[in-house]
């Protein structure tokens, strides 16, 4: 009891306490280190996912990045890859850090349960982050955009309880707590506090679904009221799709249940670019996976050579910043910024005719030392 009245004490009050636990930190996060050298579980997925982390590799080789990679393949086009599944949580669960490409979801197989969403479950990643942000040198509707959207991963419409009640009549089941929508709503609060962030939209359906989107909008409007200097609105997701591609700077951080993040994030790939330059990760209490923030395999362009690896590189930068490899992810950035910024290094996707191996390359040749050693100077 006296130790907990001198918490108590230390933290001032009930508001403050439940600020300083949700404002997690990278140390919150376990990671395994050995001699110097982080090890990560690297699943390659699947379409154009083997060449994306091939990509990753290459550039990291080059960069010196102190990271072992422990690759474990998964395919979604195997009818049973359980025993592969596995092993991937496995990994995870001990190196606690991951990076992956887009696992295949057929639609025809009704018994086939998306293997990305099993493993978000199994490791209950529960936020998926999605940054979308304009890139000097590709040319798109808007300028200037720098939206980060934020998605409840683990409930919703992707709860995959459906059944045919009768012949003919299927009902799905959309699954919305008051326990995670508050989790989520926290995230995305705590987001917004730590990247300076000055507003929180939540996106809902609450005028037809009052009862699991209502809950959700609440718990949304309960957590905003603990973080005064964060402006707090909502809208309506048809009327959001629509302000996202008519003034899309209004937006700031926003927060959504799992479906609607899904739509959301896509049409904030197409605003700055396109799949093939949105950087994503899923978040949980223990484990980060880090992955593209728009989740498309890609099966008709595999083993083309014609991907663009920009998500998965600025994924990767975002993985060795979590990971406390700052000085490298500054590197790496730098010189995918000055790749994408030249339009001969444009691939298919951005219109042009470059291919992927071509990219890497000259993000290779972008890469500055210097700029590292600079970096390691200023952190010393």
């Amino acid at each position: 009891m006296a130790f907990t009245r001198r918490l108590q004490g230390l933290c001032g009050c009930v508001r403050h306490s439940v600020l300083r636990r949700c404002l997690a930190t990278k140390s919150d996060f376990s990671h395994s280190l050995y001699g110097g050298r982080h090890t990560i579980t690297l699943i390659p997925g699947d379409g154009i996912g083997p060449e994306l982390a091939v990509s990753v590799k290459e550039v990291f080789r080059h960069a010196n990045v102190p990271v072992e990679f422990e690759e474990i393949s998964v395919s979604g086009l195997i009818s049973s890859d359980t025993e592969s599944m596995q092993e991937a949580v496995t990994s995870i669960k001990r190196n606690g850090v991951s990076i992956k490409g887009v696992l295949h979801t057929p639609m025809d197989r009704v018994d086939h349960r998306s293997l990305n969403m099993l493993m978000r479950l199994e490791l209950d990643l529960f936020a998926n982050v999605v940054l979308c942000r304009s890139f000097p040198g590709i040319k798109t509707r808007h300028d200037n955009i720098d939206i980060v959207i934020i998605r409840e991963n683990t409930e919703g419409e992707y709860s995959g309880l459906e059944h045919e009640s009768v012949p003919g009549v299927v009902e799905s089941l959309k699954i919305i707590t008051k326990e995670k929508s508050r989790r989520i709503a926290k995230y995305a609060f705590d987001y917004a506090t730590r990247h300076k962030r000055s507003k929180v939209t939540a996106i809902h359906k609450a005028n037809i679904m009052k009862l699991t989107d209502g809950l959700f909008l609440r718990q949304c409007k309960e957590v905003s009221e603990l973080y005064p200097n964060i402006k707090f609105d909502s809208m309506i997701i048809d009327n959001c799709c629509m302000q996202m591609v008519s003034n899309p700077h209004q937006f700031d951080v926003m927060v959504m249940p799992n479906l609607y993040g899904n739509i959301v994030s896509n049409i904030g790939a197409g605003l700055v670019g396109g799949a093939g330059v949105v950087a994503g990760k899923n978040v949980g209490t223990h484990y980060v996976l880090f992955e593209p923030g728009a989740r498309h395999a890609a099966l008709s362009k595999a083993s083309q050579n014609i991907c663009n690896p920009t998500g998965l590189l600025l994924s990767g930068v975002s993985m060795l910043h979590h990971i406390g490899l700052h000085q490298h992810g500054v590197m790496i950035q730098d010189a995918i910024m000055k790749t994408v910024e030249n339009p001969n290094n444009h691939t298919h996707d951005l219109g042009g005719t470059a291919s992927t191996s071509t990219f890497v390359q000259s993000v290779v040749s972008n890469l500055n030392p210097d700029l590292l050693q600079q970096q390691q100077k200023q952190s010393v």
